[in-house]
C-alpha cells in the first residue's frame, strides 16, 4: 500500500529519520542507535517511510540500507513554496506600508 509523504512527514520521529539519512544511507541499525525507542519501534517507522516512497531499503549481505528518497520531498516542497511565496510578497508590501508611513 502507497502512502502518502505528508502522512509520513506528520511523525516527528520519521522526519528525524529523514534528517539523519540526509547525511548519508545508513543500515537500520545505525539509524536505530539515534533513537531512544526500540529497534522494532524504529523498524516499523521505517516501513511507513518505505510505503511513502520517502526512502528505499536495499538489503547488503546481513544489514539493510536505507536512503532517503528525495523525489516525493520535491512535491511536498513545491506545495510550501507557494506560500513562502505568497508570504515573501505579504511581508514585502508590509516593508512598503511601513516605509511610506515613516
Amino acid at each position: 500500500m502507497r502512502r502518502d509523504p505528508w502522512q509520513a512527514l506528520a511523525d516527528p520521529t520519521r522526519r528525524q529519520i529523514i534528517e539523519v539519512l540526509n547525511k548519508a544511507p545508513q543500515s537500520v541499525n545505525t539509524i536505530a542507535e539515534n533513537f531512544k525507542i526500540s529497534r522494532p519501534a524504529i523498524s516499523k517507522q521505517l516501513k511507513i517511510l518505505e510505503a511513502s516512497a520517502l526512502i528505499t531499503i536495499e538489503k547488503q549481505g546481513r544489514e539493510r540500507i536505507c536512503t532517503l528518497a528525495l523525489a516525493p520531498l520535491e512535491e511536498v516542497y513545491k506545495w510550501v513554496r507557494q506560500y513562502e511565496l505568497f508570504w515573501l510578497d505579504k511581508l514585502d508590501d508590509l516593508e512598503a506600508h511601513l516605509k511610506e508611513q515613516e
